[in-house]
C-alpha cells in the first residue's frame, strides 16, 4: 500500500508540474513600476532588493510540499455577509485583471535580524474587488464579519481583519512571483499577499477556500496556540553587512542592510559604534511603503573589537524601541547589532 501511495503522490506531482511548466501570466493590467535608481546599493554581503525565488524563505506547517495542479483547482468564498457566493478556479483568476506590486513579506517568527523576510514583486488579483463582486462589506460600512478566514489546500487556517484587505492597500490573490508562476514551496498555484501584516495572519499558501466570519465566532490555528489574532508588522532593521564575529581590515567600511515596515514605510536608519552618537544612514529609494528600504553607512574602523547597532524610524515617527522582546505573541522587537573585530 505504502509503495502504491507513493507511486500515485510521485504521478500526481509529475503532473501538476507538468501543468505548472506549461502555464504563462499575462500581463498584469496595472503593471509595477520600473525600480527607482539606486533601490539596490549592491554593496558585497547586503540582501538584494528583490528576492530570488529561490533563495524566499519558506515557513508553514507542511511536511510535504502540496503539489495543486492548476487544471482541477478551485476555490470558494462564503460566510458571514456574502451575497453571492463565489466559485472560482485557475483560469477565472487568470482572465481577471492582474495588478503587479513589490511587496515585502516578514513571518512572525523572525528574530531580531533574522533571515525570515523577503521582497518580491507579485502578480494577482486585488482581493478587495473578490470580496466587494461577493457582496461583501467592511465592518466600517456595517458589515457583518471582521475576520477573513482562510484555508490552505493542506488544512491550515489563517485569519485576517476584513478591515484591513478591504482599506484600498494592495492584498492580493497572487498567482505569480518575480515573472514566473508561483513555486511550488511558494504557493502554487494561489496564495494571499497582504502588504503589512505578518504572514501568519495573512500570507496563506496553496489557498482553497476563504470564509467570512468573526474573531469572537473562530480561532484560527496560530490563535488556537496563543499567538496574536491580529499582527500588524513591527518596524525592524537588520546589519547584513559586516557579519557577526566578522574579521575586517581597518578604514573605511560600508555597514549595510535593510529595513522595513510594510504599508508604513521607512523614514530613517540610523546606526552606532560601541554605544556612541547615532549616526544617519543612507537610505536608497524605494518604490512604495509596502517594501523594505536598503541602507548604507560609511564607518571609518579603528583596530579593536566593535559593536555595532542599527535602528529605523518609520513615516509615521516611530523609532524602533531598544526593548528586546521575542516572537510570542505578536512579532520581536530589539536593535540588531554585530560585534566586529577590526585589524
Amino acid at each position: 500500500a505504502g509503495l502504491v501511495g507513493q507511486r500515485l503522490l510521485r504521478s500526481g506531482d509529475a503532473e501538476a508540474e507538468a501543468a505548472r511548466e506549461a502555464l504563462t501570466i499575462p500581463r498584469p493590467t496595472d503593471p509595477a513600476a520600473p525600480l527607482p535608481p539606486g533601490a539596490d546599493l549592491e554593496v558585497d554581503g547586503l540582501s538584494s532588493f528583490t528576492t530570488p525565488n529561490k533563495d524566499f524563505y519558506r515557513v508553514d506547517t507542511a511536511l510535504r510540499v502540496p503539489r495543486l495542479d492548476a487544471t482541477t483547482w478551485r476555490m470558494r468564498i462564503h460566510g458571514r455577509g456574502v451575497e453571492r457566493e463565489l466559485e472560482l478556479d485557475y483560469r477565472d483568476l487568470l482572465d481577471r485583471e492582474l495588478i503587479e506590486r513589490d511587496i515585502t513579506l516578514t513571518c512572525v517568527s523572525n528574530q531580531v535580524g533574522g533571515p525570515y523576510v523577503g521582497n518580491a514583486r507579485w502578480i494577482g488579483v486585488p482581493l478587495a474587488e473578490l470580496l466587494r463582486e461577493a457582496g461583501v462589506r467592511p465592518p466600517s460600512e456595517g458589515g457583518p464579519a471582521d475576520q477573513l478566514v482562510a484555508r490552505s489546500a493542506e488544512g491550515m487556517t489563517l485569519g485576517s481583519p476584513v478591515e484591513t484587505v478591504m482599506d484600498g492597500r494592495d492584498a492580493m490573490l497572487a498567482v505569480g512571483m518575480n515573472g514566473e508562476p508561483l513555486p511550488f514551496r511558494n504557493g502554487f498555484p494561489v496564495r494571499m499577499v497582504v502588504p503589512g501584516l505578518y504572514g501568519y495572519v495573512s500570507a496563506c499558501k496553496w489557498l482553497s477556500e476563504l470564509e467570512l466570519t468573526t474573531f469572537d465566532d473562530f480561532d484560527v490555528y496560530w490563535v488556537e496556540r496563543d499567538w496574536a489574532a491580529e499582527a500588524p508588522i513591527k518596524t525592524q532593521s537588520r546589519i547584513d553587512t559586516p557579519r557577526g564575529f566578522a574579521t575586517i581590515g581597518a578604514g573605511t567600511v560600508p555597514v549595510a542592510g535593510v529595513a522595513w515596515a510594510q504599508h508604513t514605510g521607512i523614514e530613517r536608519v540610523e546606526v552606532r559604534v560601541d554605544g556612541g552618537e547615532w549616526q544617519e544612514a543612507q537610505l536608497a529609494p524605494a518604490p512604495s511603503e509596502d517594501t523594505w528600504r536598503q541602507w548604507r553607512w560609511d564607518w571609518e574602523a579603528e583596530a579593536g573589537s566593535h559593536r555595532l547597532e542599527v535602528r529605523a524610524t518609520d513615516r509615521s515617527g516611530e523609532t524602533q524601541t531598544e526593548e528586546r522582546v521575542g516572537t510570542v505573541p505578536d512579532g520581536a522587537t530589539g536593535w540588531h547589532s554585530a560585534v566586529v573585530t577590526v585589524e
